[in-house]
């Protein structure tokens, strides 16, 4: 199974969800390809430096994450498109609509809840926890329907 993360220039919340999720998949032993987008990355930009400090603190390393911008092969290629926000999610319906089927917000999957995942781009480390701790949650329970 692939699943593909989006968030907006992948460089914070969507590249910690990929790693939480590659962590789960290497210690459960399960054959998931996990990856990450943006909807708005330039590509080629590292991980937001608070974003490797909490991955860090965690035992994650995004240290040698590079950003992509969606494209046509992610979408097709990936089996479960989940997007940190519901803004994200109508932008890749109204891009993909024939792709819908596979489109969910994170928490929506997860935990059945129109709840987005706050951006901390630009905020404190602290921001970036409180993200890293709401994604970690919605990763740990998605694997278990994957």
């Amino acid at each position: 199974m692939n699943i593909l993360f989006v968030c907006t220039g992948n460089t914070c919340r969507s590249p910690m969800a990929e790693g939480i999720l590659k962590k789960i998949t290497i210690e459960k032993d399960l054959d998931v390809d996990s990856r990450s987008a943006g909807i708005f990355a330039s590509g080629g930009s590292s991980a937001n430096e608070n974003a490797i400090l909490a991955m860090q603190d965690i035992g994650i390393d995004i240290e040698h994450h590079v950003s992509k911008n969606i494209s046509d092969e992610l979408i097709d290629s990936s089996d479960l498109i989940l997007t940190m926000t519901m803004g994200h999610k109508d932008l890749l319906i109204e891009r993909y609509p024939k792709k819908r089927y596979k489109i969910f917000l994170l928490n929506e999957y997860a935990f059945g809840q129109e709840k987005d995942i706050k951006d901390p781009y630009g905020r404190d480390k602290l921001e970036y926890d409180k993200s890293r701790d709401e994604i970690l949650k919605a990763v740990e329970k998605i694997y278990g329907h994957i």
